[in-house]
């Protein structure tokens, strides 16, 4: 769902209700994870920047929840936790809500964090 949406609280009350809660889990997780990053809509979706960087994003797309990780190598060295997952270079697709491993998301959202590397 991309949009036109200045912030992110009213970018969630848009969203499907299926998916609002898990959407809901993942912001919190990014808000609590991702210390010193600002929460903030770009490119029509929630993103967590760094320095001015996003690093992290999510979206209610059409037919998915798309988690955005833009840090390659965290990407590279969680593979296999992501293996079954529908993938881009830095979009991890979740075709259902309840597929949503939390406990990955945060492995993912920490690695972003310690991650010395640039953006993909």
């Amino acid at each position: 769902m991309k949009s036109t949406f200045q912030d992110v609280v009213s970018y969630l009350q848009r969203v499907p209700e299926d998916r609002l809660e898990a959407l809901n889990k993942l912001r919190n997780l990014c808000l609590g994870t991702l210390q010193g990053y600002q929460e903030c809509m770009d490119y029509g979706v929630p993103c967590y920047k760094r320095n001015g960087i996003v690093e992290v994003a999510f979206a209610s797309q059409k037919n998915c929840i798309s988690l955005y990780i833009l840090k390659q190598d965290v990407v590279s060295t969680n593979k296999d936790l992501l293996k079954g997952l529908k993938m881009g270079k830095a979009c991890i697709r979740y075709n259902k809500p309840a597929k949503i491993d939390f406990g990955i998301v945060k492995q993912l959202l920490i690695g972003t964090h310690k991650s010395k590397r640039r953006v993909c």
